[in-house]
């Protein structure tokens, strides 16, 4: 176990002032906490180790899709920007976005292409001049640093950015200042309370900080709604979708096949029950 004071997360995340209990989830960085409040989920990796697993977001590509899935990510974002417009019951060429953390601007680069309002702000200063060079409207640096005014966007997303926060009701603050009332905050991040974590455990890809840098702080959407509770926002909607049994190479070839038509099976259940292990949840301002 690292010592307390090398952790990057020492603390629960969402705010519980609340002792830590060790799982049977046992990563390379050592077994993950729970918050005996809020049962969120922590890594033990220690500072060190997680400032360096985060350098593979300076990286010009981002979070460019690979060839040939381009229309894959296309649909999926159009869903979360139809799902954003339909709760505030604006038209896109109406609403004015932000995409905290938007990296080479994949998800930007949709939303401008639907008619949103779209820019976006980006800390990872490669990334952030290839989405400039592409012709966007963002600004490398912190959220906190970019000085916008208070009301001044209808809806801000942040994708894959939580899950990396020793303070997120920091960032949350932020976001609600200026958000507009009645505006909404996407989060989308992975879903501790899933059927995929209940199968794998440690063995799920999302947990690793090798595969995922900077994958520290684990949400259900139970502890993300007391976060965005606390942090001045009210759930409108969390949506989950896929279920995975086992990751491709940890088990053989023919039960891979049989666990993923499974899991193809279960998704309309997981989706349901919000027990799928994409999560995204619209927090509202209120």
């Amino acid at each position: 176990m690292i010592n307390t004071e090398s952790r990057y997360l020492s603390t629960c995340p969402v705010g519980c002032n609340a002792p830590l209990e060790t799982t049977t989830y046992v990563l390379p960085e050592g077994a993950l906490l729970r918050c005996s409040a809020c049962g969120q989920l922590i890594s033990q990796c220690s500072a060190a180790r997680y400032w360096q697993s985060m350098q593979e977001f300076d990286d010009p590509k981002g979070t460019l899709p690979e060839a040939g899935l381009e229309q894959r990510r296309f649909r999926r974002s159009k869903s979360f920007l139809d799902q954003i417009a339909k709760l505030l019951g604006q038209s896109p060429e109406q609403i004015r976005l932000l995409d905290v953390g938007c990296s080479s601007g994949a998800f930007l680069n949709t939303a401008v292409k639907l008619g949103f309002q779209a820019e976006g702000v980006e800390p990872a200063p490669k990334a952030a001049a290839t989405a400039q060079a592409a012709g966007l409207n963002v600004r490398q640096g912190l959220l906190q640093e970019a000085s916008y005014a208070e009301g001044q966007f209808d809806a801000i997303t942040l994708f894959e950015v939580i899950e990396h926060l020793q303070q997120p009701a920091e960032l949350l603050q932020e976001c609600r200042r200026i958000l507009r009332p009645g505006g909404i905050l996407l989060i989308g991040t992975g879903n501790a309370a899933s059927w995929s974590m209940a199968a794998m455990g440690a063995r799920w890809e999302y947990l690793s900080i090798a595969k995922h840098g900077g994958h520290v702080s684990f949400f259900s959407p139970e502890s993300i709604a007391l976060l965005g509770q606390r942090a001045g926002f009210g759930v409108a909607a969390i949506r989950t979708r896929g279920v995975r049994f086992c990751e491709k190479g940890d088990c053989a070839t023919l039960i891979h096949r049989i666990a993923k038509l499974a899991a193809e099976f279960l998704n309309i259940f997981a989706a349901l029950l919000n027990k799928g292990h994409d999560m995204a949840v619209y927090l509202k301002k209120t």
